[in-house]
């Protein structure tokens, strides 16, 4: 049996509905259900649902054969995984946004940046050479500059809407990022088989 680790809530519904596509699991799991791990009863597949964040680390660690994970947390962290597909759903961007008046190369001092992508921020100001104070938040970004707490964020979008309800503007893209499917790389060859199986059966 594989281990699979998805992310809890929006991407975790979409991989749901791909793997019941690639007839990978033959039964949707209660959507209703606290439990958070399911076992198909193919037998064959095992789903573990975790913070998104977690997902490359439960990978990585073997707790699980394999995950699906958006490219912006593989990126952000560095994991010692196979990345072996891109799985085309869950698409967004990793973007710069602030209010209207703001754009980071009128910043002659130090540029203060809100976000919960503190080494992908730290990259992307240093490749423009602008000087950037990192804060670290887990929700609620936007708000940030609202209230004084940042210049600007860095954060996902999808549609843009959230940044426009509370008067930010997109500035620049980032990164652009959907969700890949991972593997860990001792059980790629320990499960060489099952993985093949696996990936021959997303590609139908």
């Amino acid at each position: 049996m594989l281990t699979v680790a998805l992310p809890k809530g929006r991407l975790a519904e979409e991989s749901i509905e791909l793997l019941l596509a690639k007839n990978m699991l033959s039964k949707l799991p209660d959507p209703d259900s606290k439990e958070l791990i399911y076992e198909d009863p193919n037998g064959k597949i095992r789903l573990l649902f975790v913070r998104s964040q977690d997902v490359p680390t439960y990978v990585e660690e073997s707790s699980a054969d394999a995950g699906i994970v958006g490219w912006d947390i593989i990126q952000e962290g560095g994991y010692d995984v196979l990345v072996l597909k891109d799985l085309g759903i869950g698409k967004c961007r990793l973007s710069l946004a602030g209010k209207d008046d703001f754009h980071p190369l009128t910043k002659l001092s130090k540029v203060k940046v809100a976000t919960k992508y503190t080494e992908l921020t730290r990259k992307f100001f240093f490749s423009k050479g602008i000087s950037c104070e990192v804060v670290k938040l887990y929700g609620s970004i936007e708000l940030a500059p609202l209230v004084g707490l940042a210049d600007c964020i860095v954060d996902l979008v999808s549609t843009g809407s959230t940044l426009k309800a509370n008067g930010l503007k997109e500035i620049e893209v980032i990164l652009e990022s959907s969700a890949q499917l991972v593997w860990n790389r001792s059980s790629f060859y320990t499960k060489r088989k099952e993985a093949l199986e696996f990936l021959q059966s997303i590609e139908k």
